[in-house]
């Protein structure tokens, strides 16, 4: 329960910070939420790929906000 707590708090900072780095406001509580968690995802990947390990807190929050801003691109490329 406290893991899947700690996971939407990264989720959603993780969102926020990436879109307010793309394009200077946050996008809403689900939409941030959804880009941390696909952040995630992407930057999990991505962090694997390359062979780095996110540690603790910060490590994922870092890991999520860099695969939240790469999905931003990407639909910003998109639209």
């Amino acid at each position: 329960m406290q893991t899947t707590i700690i996971g939407i708090i990264t989720g959603i900072l993780a969102g926020f910070i990436a879109s307010k780095l793309q394009s200077g406001s946050g996008k809403g509580l689900l939409v941030n939420l959804f880009l941390g968690v696909i952040g995630a995802a992407v930057g999990g990947w991505l962090f694997s790929f390359l062979g780095i390990q996110a540690n603790g807190f910060i490590g994922t929050l870092i890991c999520a906000v860099i695969g939240a801003l790469i999905v931003l691109w990407v639909v910003s490329k998109i639209k």
